[in-house]
């Protein structure tokens, strides 16, 4: 009998057919819309405005034309893959990532690899919390390195990275495009409730720090229990003992551009509110600095570029192929109708089980409206009136919206980032879920708990 992880379907497959189930939705579905209004440069929804409109139905030929539409609607995150990877590229080429991982290995001793894989895994987990969550696709592939390096694989490494960044941007008591719009819309302090959603967000990333560690040793003991064998780790792993690495001078000042590149990456999106457009521009610049100041010829840096993209391009594939779906959805005019009809079904339960299904109903809509800011423009108005309706919180219907749209980004085969991320680790997303689907369902368990005892001792009631 076939283990579950067995019957995944592969990417490609899965998400055709997610895309087929949206098209027949549209043909069974009512089409309906709320009216929207620009509040701080954002378009929202304006609660009780929902009104039927004429069926839009996908047709066939409608469903493969919107292909090319998800190309189109993801074009940014699509060309900061390409970006990434080829920023990546130029650095792996000069060495100066293998040669600081190896150096680093080498001071800190091999024996202490656990210590660093709990390290790594907050500090992705912060780099998720305060910096955001596309913004640190290009930093993913180091993980990868440091993994091999200590005796992991490139699952490890996912974990690692991936994982910790999106349970940190997910969980993150100051993510702005889902907290902060939340309070935004709810009218309520911004970023209230810091403490509650803090402790949560630690206790997310410890649990993965441990589930990191107890795989580690899992595959440091037996070797064939790795989920990563089978996977091209060419160019990733160090290519000498550790004993006998050390930082070049060049080393050095290649090291300096890319610290002072993300350095300037950071400023303009706390200064300036960057976005994908600016970030990936700073990683093209630091590719070109990167490849200059290592005195690699033009022949080099071309021929490094085209083989990086190489390397990335099923990733990029894959965002814009399951952005397909949110543009089916918004074509058929369903997905307004579906956030109707669930806030209708919520405002007839009681307290508890509205909070728990209201998170629920967000971690399916987070399947068809993978952007957290999105998500929250859209359902958040909704929802909000329906849990002043039933006598939740605010804050507790924000923390439900949260947990729903954050923790379920770590399994979501539409949220571009994640397949994005998991591409530069050179990880399949069937082998993603295989590691990380009983960690993401222990952190739901964990957070709906939070859930209902914010509803137990009526959180935010004085706000």
């Amino acid at each position: 009998m076939k283990k579950w992880y067995e019957r995944i379907p592969h990417p490609v497959a899965m998400l055709f057919g997610i895309i087929i189930f949206a098209t027949l939705l549209s043909h069974f579905l009512p089409a309906g819309i709320f009216d929207r209004e620009m509040i701080n440069g954002r378009m929202r929804v304006i609660p009780n405005s929902y009104k039927l409109i004429e069926q839009t139905p996908i047709g066939f030929l409608d469903m493969f034309k919107s292909l090319s539409g998800g190309f189109k609607s993801a074009s940014d995150v699509i060309f900061i893959v390409f970006a990434g990877g080829i920023m990546f590229g130029i650095l792996e080429k000069s060495k100066m990532i293998e040669n600081t991982v190896g150096s680093l290995i080498k001071n800190l001793g091999v024996e202490k690899k656990y210590e660093i894989v709990t390290i790594m895994t907050f500090v992705f987990g912060l780099l998720g919390v305060f910096v955001g969550y596309e913004n640190n696709i290009a930093l993913v592939p180091i993980a990868a390195v440091l993994s091999l390096a200590i005796g992991g694989d490139l699952i490890l490494a996912a974990g690692i990275a991936v994982g910790g960044i999106t349970i940190g941007f997910g969980l993150s008591p100051f993510n702005p495009y889902t907290v902060g719009i939340g309070h935004q819309i709810a009218e309520m302090p911004m970023f209230s409730g810091a403490i509650l959603r803090s402790i949560l967000c630690f206790i997310g990333l410890s649990i993965l720090a441990y589930y990191n560690i107890r795989y580690l040793k899992k595959i440091n003991k037996n070797p064939n229990a790795s989920l990563g064998q089978g996977l091209d780790s060419k160019g990733m792993g160090l290519t000498k003992d550790i004993q006998s690495y050390s930082m070049t001078l060049n080393n050095w000042i290649v090291l300096g551009v890319f610290i002072a590149g993300l350095g300037i990456m950071l400023f303009g999106i706390f200064k300036y509110e960057w976005l994908l457009k600016e970030i990936s521009s700073i990683f093209i610049m630091i590719a070109i600095v990167a490849g200059i100041v290592s005195r690699m010829s033009t022949q080099e840096i071309s021929e490094t570029t085209l083989k990086s993209i190489s390397v990335v391009a099923p990733g990029a594939f894959m965002v814009g192929y399951a952005t397909t779906i949110k543009v089916i959805l918004e074509s058929g005019n369903i997905s307004d109708t579906i956030a109707f009809e669930l806030s209708n079904f919520l405002a007839t339960l009681p307290i508890y089980a509205s909070a728990f299904l209201m998170s629920i109903s967000q971690c399916v809509m987070n399947l068809f409206i993978p952007s957290g800011s999105g998500q929250a423009l859209a359902t958040l108005p909704i929802m909000i009136p329906v849990g002043d309706l039933v006598g939740l919180t605010r804050q507790s219907t924000i923390l439900a919206f949260q947990i729903g749209d954050g923790v379920t980004n770590i399994i979501n085969p539409t949220l571009g980032g994640l397949i994005a991320m998991l591409s530069m680790c050179r990880v399949p997303f069937d082998r993603w879920l295989r590691y990380i689907v009983p960690l993401a369902f222990l952190i739901l368990v964990i957070a709906w708990g939070f859930l209902i005892f914010s509803v137990a001792i009526g959180w935010g009631a004085d706000i």
